[in-house]
């Protein structure tokens, strides 16, 4: 008896692992097949950071936020957002408390990687029409070949009016593909590496085949391209020069597995964490203590940069704009106010993969499937290079939140010590004072034009986050 109760008490001091079907309680499976089920229809049709972008402020307004300049005042129970080009927004539900003792934030991104076009983007050889691309993001390039590809525009003619579309998505519509070697002549390219076999000028999209009839053209594939794209979209070959047109994987994203455990689709890096954040936003009923706040940003894939990116200006920017309308108008109002927020970057993490054991990091730090989200306490590469790293405090409050709310979580790096890296947007926010850590659930084929992964850390994730941003401190 006595040695019984002592293995019980060591096993409590043991972290768990478990996986996570065996611990969470089965009456939240209905709860967690309704999120995955919602979340599968957002990826479905959230394919670029513009459409995301449209999708979360039209939802938005329907739970009652109007835009920031619509309000001359804020008060506790205001609703507002801020948004920058239609691709990077701000959602703010103003709390109890004086705004000055600071915010509890979750910040995601809506960008992913993906392939764009050049600024003169359709040209014909040997009879075939292409679009000339440039890959937007860290993709590996043979992964998006030979595969169907849809398009989405956004057109800015010169009069300033816009076009948007999209071709392939639908099943009735066309796709679109990059073309690969057939494997009975690609002998020396089989000899090159995997970053060598297929190159970013390689990456052309194979678009028509079929010319005009008339005689005096003399790219007839091309011309042909040309008037299919002025009938619908009243588009000649200059308006590509201010357009984004994206090159994204068709199709709706679906559940995976026999027994529908897990998610297939695109962009899960990094809108799984985007929505799990902004539906804990929207999911908010009452009026928080303290004021939450949700940012939904671009170019984080490409390091953040320009005005939609963190390294811009906007995120303070709009928070002095929150601040003018709560007559808090002096610097040290705004220095107060980001520095005593607190926030978690949340953004995926990798996982333990059985096919490439050698690149996990060993004893118990590294992620797996199904353990819950992923608190990660610092980022960066090799030696912590770039690295925003959360206090023992602040990782201590978030354990308190996650298990005092039933939260499956866990905790790991990515991949072994030297072998690579990555970052997020934490360190752009930890800049100001604040408290930061990242949090989200792993994947698995990370940035591959389909992901994988687990309703139940998505689930998790989304959990994690409302408790967040209902923490009282």
């Amino acid at each position: 008896m006595e040695k019984k109760e002592k293995k019980e008490k060591k096993s409590e001091l043991l972290l768990n692992t478990e996986n996570g079907w065996n611990r969470i309680d089965d009456k939240e499976l209905p709860s967690l097949e309704a999120y995955a089920k919602e979340y599968i229809s957002f990826l479905s049709k959230a394919k670029t950071e513009r459409l995301a972008h449209d999708f979360a402020v039209e939802k938005a307004k329907e739970k009652g936020y109007v835009s920031v300049s619509e309000k001359e005042k804020l008060q506790p129970g205001d609703k507002v957002y801020i948004s920058h080009s239609g691709r990077t927004v701000f959602f703010i539900l103003i709390g109890k408390k004086d705004i000055t003792e600071g915010m509890n934030l979750l910040g995601g991104h809506i960008d992913c990687p993906r392939i764009d076009l050049k600024p003169n983007p359709l040209y014909e050889d040997s009879e075939l029409a292409f679009f000339d691309t440039h890959y937007y993001g860290g993709i590996r390039k043979y992964q998006w070949v030979a595969l169907p590809l849809a398009v989405h525009g956004h057109v800015v003619k010169q009069d300033g009016s816009v076009v948007n579309f999209s071709v392939g998505e639908n099943e009735d519509e066309p796709v679109f593909s990059i073309t690969d070697l057939l494997p009975h002549l690609a002998q020396k390219q089989a000899e090159k590496t995997i970053a060598e076999a297929v190159t970013g000028e390689n990456l052309n999209l194979l678009i028509g085949t079929v010319p005009v009839k008339s005689t005096e053209a003399k790219l007839k594939v091309k011309e042909k391209i040309l008037q299919i794209l002025n009938e619908k979209y009243g588009m000649k070959e200059e308006d590509f020069n201010s357009a984004d047109i994206q090159m994204v994987p068709a199709g709706k994203a679906r559940e995976m597995g026999f027994d529908r455990s897990m998610i297939l689709g695109y962009g899960q890096d990094d809108r799984i964490c985007s929505f799990a954040a902004f539906k804990a936003l929207m999911d908010m009923n009452e009026i928080p203590e303290y004021t939450a706040g949700v940012l939904l940003c671009d170019k984080e894939e490409v390091g953040s940069y320009g005005a939609t990116g963190m390294q811009s200006f906007f995120f303070e920017n709009a928070v002095a704009e929150v601040l003018h309308r709560m007559e808090k108008i002096s610097l040290v109002d705004l220095n107060r106010t980001l520095s005593k927020s607190k926030m978690l970057s949340a953004d995926v993490n990798s996982l333990h993969d059985p096919n490439f054991p050698e690149v996990s990091s060993p004893n118990n730090n590294m992620p797996q499937m199904n353990r819950g989200t992923i608190i990660q306490k610092y980022t960066g590469a090799r030696g912590k290079s770039g690295a925003s790293e959360a206090s023992p405090e602040f990782v201590a409050e978030v354990r308190k939140i996650f298990n005092t709310n039933g939260v499956l979580w866990q905790t790991g790096e990515l991949g072994k010590v030297d072998l690579g890296g990555s970052g997020t947007i934490a360190y752009y926010m930890a800049r100001y004072g604040m408290d930061v850590i990242d949090c989200g659930p792993g994947l698995f084929s990370m940035h591959a034009p389909f992901e994988v992964s687990s309703k139940l850390d998505a689930y998790m994730t989304w959990k994690g986050f409302k408790a967040f941003l209902n923490y009282k401190r």
